[in-house]
């Protein structure tokens, strides 16, 4: 049989026989878990999308398996979710998905035996309950259930499996599941469920068995570089040392994109699967810009989220660099939902999650208005192919002033439309010789964007830096101007000798006119000359 050779996995569980692959009992205290299974307990495992979750658990299951001291079995119950509220058919579906795992592991003859009996004895409404009850009962080990993706569940169907679980806790483990494990994105304490009759309950109310809530974290840098020889072991091909600093920021270990970059750099670009090319930052870079250029499951699934109401109240003020946005007024389950899906960090100062997301969502944010924008980036390039700023400026200057009020009430995050509507214009520009890094975050009070334009192709040759600091005006401009002014500074501190400087400041305030928002001059502070904008 030929040997398939190896690659960097980004879609399903792993197969450590074909994926590179960080060993997935590693990625939590196995001793932590066996602890919990064999003092009967109850308990969450949960993690973003594409963390991994279904690889732990898969192997997790293989584990006890090998043991034999359990009989273990993982079912994904994600297929109920088509039956909605018919408590009934979720029932029937989840239960089958039990017995067909099932009978991988004990056979056909028992598995089929235990669900006749289930149909003969039980009514449907308490089908789940009825079959766990009978097929413990007729095991000859103690059973360790997994379920998978059971917040995809919802409303009546999904409290009456929480409930029906909970239902047969007292019997455990001679007639109900030894330990039973639920896996999803959220930690079933969070649960908000919407009750057909229109009733809210929370999912702790539902199950309030829950021992533990365990988080399934992202790769550590020393993983991801495990991961990455992985590659280099069975090729030879070598990545660079300084590639390792780029990924890290930007998948700060999120398995997937970690994955999917590896996956880009050493298979998708073509020239780079001769094992004998050294894989290069730049080629890194090109490779994030073309996950997210093409809109990978992955990043559509963000982009889906970000139209949430819930996700704009947390997003949003991000996105504006508001510094006098307070944390503790957001609705923190709202806060909480954010995080659980992987898009935030809740370490303070409060952020998006990684590089690659920060980047993904103001550019899609203004997906359509980058379209709509008249703008070749051959009318902004000096000789030497860099880029001329200021003369790109003054064009922005004029096109928000004729644009602004139109084009930010398209905008879903209206506060942040100025500052989203210049990276649109950027981006424009930018798109296909350059990149842009954006930093913002809650309180930051401004949005950093770093322009980097190569001068020549290929990696190694001159890159121009150009540093741009957006603030909108609260209080008195001269002391907004000064405070921006230091920022930018700051910032430049960063960065390498002779990266250009520019500061600009929005006007929001409706008694203001144009003549008076739209100006430039140029500054000199603490030895750097600063360009400021106000717009």
């Amino acid at each position: 049989m030929t040997t398939v050779p190896k690659f960097f996995n980004t879609a399903g569980p792993i197969k450590p026989d074909i994926h590179y692959n960080v060993d997935p009992l590693t990625r939590f205290d196995l001793d932590e878990i066996e602890s919990l299974i064999d003092q009967q307990k109850y308990f969450v495992l949960h993690a973003p999308r594409q963390t991994g979750k279904t690889s732990c658990m898969l192997a997790l299951r293989d584990y006890l398996n090998a043991q034999g001291r359990y009989y273990a079995v993982y079912a994904n119950v994600e297929g109920g979710q088509g039956f909605r509220n018919n408590v009934e058919r979720v029932l029937q579906n989840v239960t089958f998905n039990i017995y067909d795992s099932l009978s991988l592991i004990v056979g056909d003859e028992l598995a089929k035996r235990v669900w006749k009996q289930t149909q003969e004895e039980v009514s449907p409404d308490a089908f789940l309950s009825g079959y766990l009850k009978r097929l413990c009962q007729a095991l000859d080990r103690p059973l360790v259930l997994f379920l998978d993706e059971i917040d995809a569940l919802v409303g009546d169907s999904l409290v009456s499996v929480l409930r029906q679980i909970r239902s047969g806790y007292d019997k455990r483990p001679a007639a109900f599941p030894q330990s039973i494990v639920l896996c999803g994105v959220r930690d079933v304490r969070d649960y908000r469920i919407v009750l057909s009759n229109q009733d809210i309950i929370t999912g702790g109310s539902a199950f309030n068995i829950k021992a533990e809530s365990l988080r399934l974290g992202n790769f550590s840098k020393e993983e991801i570089h495990e991961l990455y020889m992985q590659h280099t072991e069975a090729t030879g091909q070598v990545f660079d040392e300084a590639c390792f600093p780029l990924i890290w920021e930007a998948t700060e270990g999120q398995p997937w994109l970690v994955n999917a970059l590896g996956y880009e750099v050493t298979r998708k670009m073509k020239e780079n699967r001769d094992p004998h090319v050294c894989i290069t930052p730049e080629m890194i870079y090109r490779a994030q810009e073309n996950i997210i250029y093409r809109r990978d499951t992955h990043i559509d699934i963000l982009i889906d989220k970000l139209k949430e109401d819930r996700v704009r109240s947390v997003i949003g003020p991000m996105l504006a660099g508001d510094e006098d946005a307070d944390e503790s007024l957001m609705p923190q389950d709202d806060v909480q939902y954010v995080a659980d899906m992987g898009l935030i960090t809740l370490t303070p100062p409060r952020r998006i999650a990684n590089a690659i997301y920060r980047e993904i969502i103001p550019r899609e944010l203004t997906w359509t208005t980058q379209n709509g924008i008249v703008q070749e980036p051959a009318w902004y390039l000096n000789p030497d192919h860099s880029l001329n700023m200021p003369k790109l400026l003054l064009d922005f200057q004029q096109f928000f002033r004729q644009n602004a009020d139109s084009w930010i009430e398209k905008f879903d995050y209206k506060e942040s439309g100025p500052q989203l509507l210049l990276q649109a214009f950027l981006q424009r520009v930018v798109n296909g010789g350059g990149y842009i890094d954006r930093e913002y975050g809650l309180g930051r009070g401004r949005t950093d964007l770093l322009i980097r334009k190569p001068l020549t192709d290929g990696y190694g040759g001159p890159i121009q830096y150009i540093v741009l600091e957006l603030k909108i005006k609260r209080g008195e401009q001269e002391a907004t101007i000064c405070r921006g002014l230091e920022q930018t500074s700051e910032y430049l501190d960063h960065c390498p000798a002779g990266t250009e400087g520019h500061f600009i400041l929005f006007n929001r305030d409706k008694g203001a006119n144009w003549d008076d928002k739209i100006w430039h001059r140029t500054e000199e502070y603490q030895g750097r000359t600063i360009m400021v904008w106000g717009m």
